[in-house]
């Protein structure tokens, strides 16, 4: 099956004209957004940026989700240039896994900023929940990028 998804038209496409780099471009950009949002929402519940509202965080998370789809199709494109290859990379292995977890932990985020925010506002300070919840969501999200990256270096990918 992974062989034939190789030899399909849509993946000597990304291999062989501008399709990787549109894909690389679009997935950076998704990452930039995902990553830096999630990291400002973290610093604001951290004590810092005071001037944005703990009740204004929940209205970014659109953005994070539009730019997980966008993640999501460019990294499907991406995958698709060598699925044989990504499938048997360990280091690809534990950037998906922590893309999931990423995305688990994002759910929970979102249900606890909706849904505490407004407390944490009028009592000027986040719970301690709330605190390891951002903490944990902002360190897997910084290690998806960290082991994408290490993805291209480390792995088996670029191996003739």
């Amino acid at each position: 099956m992974l062989d034939w998804l190789a030899t399909t038209e849509y993946s000597q496409w990304v291999r062989e004209s501008w399709g990787w780099a549109l894909a690389l471009t679009v997935h950076a950009f998704g990452n930039a957004i995902v990553v830096g949002l999630v990291l400002i929402m973290a610093m604001r519940l951290f004590g810092l940026f005071r001037t944005i509202p703990y009740t204004a965080l929940p209205k970014l998370f659109p953005f994070i989700w539009t730019a997980i789809g966008f993640q999501v199709l460019s990294g499907f494109t991406l995958w698709m240039s060598k699925p044989g290859r990504y499938v048997k990379d360990g280091v690809f292995d534990i950037k998906f896994s922590l893309v999931v977890i990423g995305v688990v932990l994002l759910v929970y985020f979102q249900r606890t900023i909706t849904r505490e925010s407004p407390q944490w506002q009028s009592a000027g300070k986040v719970t301690s929940g709330g605190l390891r919840l951002a903490g944990a969501a902002a360190l897997c999200w910084a290690f998806v990028i960290i082991m994408g990256r290490l993805t291209a270096y480390l792995g088996s990918l670029y191996v003739a």
